[in-house]
C-alpha cells in the first residue's frame, strides 16, 4: 500500500509540473497581452514601448511599475501599477497619468471583491461615472471619498471597496510624482502624495454595508 501511494504521488507530482510547464508561455504571452491592451488604454496616443521602458519607483518601501510614454520622443505621461487591499482581498489598478499629472484613464485589473458591488469598480470611476476622477490631479488634492470628506462619490454600498481604489490611485500618483522627481521630465505637480490611512475609517463600515 506504502508503495502504491508513493508511486501514484510521484505520477501526480510529475505530471503537474509538466501542465504547469506546458501552460506557463501561454500563461505568460496572455498577461503580456492584458497589460499592453491597458496600458494602450489608459495612455492612449504614445509610440515608444512603455513596456519594454518600465521604471520601478520605491514609495514608503513599496515598488511601483512605472510605463513612461512619449511620442516622437516627446513624454506625454505614464501608466503605474498599484494595488490596495479591498474589502475581499487585494484591489490591483493600472492607472494613466498626462504630463501635468491629471488622470486620463484606469484599469481595474484584478480584483477579488463582491461581484455586482466592489466589482463595480471598474466603471464607476471613469469618465461619466458616478465617482468620475478622470482629469483629477492627486498631487493637488489627493483623493478620497465624500464620506471621508473628500470630492469622490463611493461605489454605492461599498465604501471599502471605494477607499482601497482611491488608495490605489494616490499611491500610483505618488510613485509617478516620485518617478518625474527624479527625471524632471515634466510639470507635473511634485507634492507628496501618501495613501489615505483607510484602516480607521475601514474599521467603522458593517459587513452589511458591503
Amino acid at each position: 500500500m506504502l508503495l502504491v501511494l508513493t508511486g501514484v504521488t510521484v505520477i501526480t507530482v510529475a505530471l503537474l509540473a509538466y501542465v504547469n510547464e506546458l501552460t506557463k508561455e501561454p500563461i505568460a504571452q496572455a498577461n503580456a497581452k492584458t497589460l499592453s491592451d491597458a496600458v494602450s488604454a489608459v495612455v492612449p496616443g504614445f509610440d515608444n514601448d512603455p513596456i519594454a521602458e518600465k521604471k520601478t519607483q520605491e514609495v514608503n518601501g513599496v515598488a511601483y511599475s512605472v510605463y513612461p510614454a512619449t511620442k516622437g520622443g516627446e513624454y506625454i505621461g505614464a501608466a503605474v501599477e498599484a494595488a490596495a487591499m479591498g474589502f475581499g482581498g487585494e484591489l490591483k489598478i493600472l492607472v494613466g497619468f498626462d504630463a501635468e499629472g491629471k488622470i486620463l484613464d484606469y484599469s481595474l485589473l484584478s480584483h477579488a471583491e463582491t461581484p455586482g458591488l466592489g466589482s463595480k469598480a471598474a466603471d464607476w470611476f471613469k469618465k461619466g461615472g458616478k465617482g468620475d476622477i478622470i482629469g483629477m490631479n492627486p498631487g493637488e488634492t489627493p483623493l478620497t471619498v465624500s464620506k471621508d470628506g473628500g470630492q469622490v462619490d463611493a461605489i454605492t454600498a461599498s465604501t471599502i471597496t471605494s477607499r482601497a481604489f482611491l488608495n490605489a490611485v494616490n499611491a500610483a500618483y505618488a510613485a509617478y510624482a516620485g518617478q518625474e522627481k527624479a527625471d524632471g521630465a515634466t510639470g507635473a505637480t511634485q507634492k507628496n502624495v501618501e495613501p489615505a490611512d483607510a484602516a480607521a475609517p475601514a474599521a467603522a463600515d458593517s459587513i452589511s454595508a458591503k
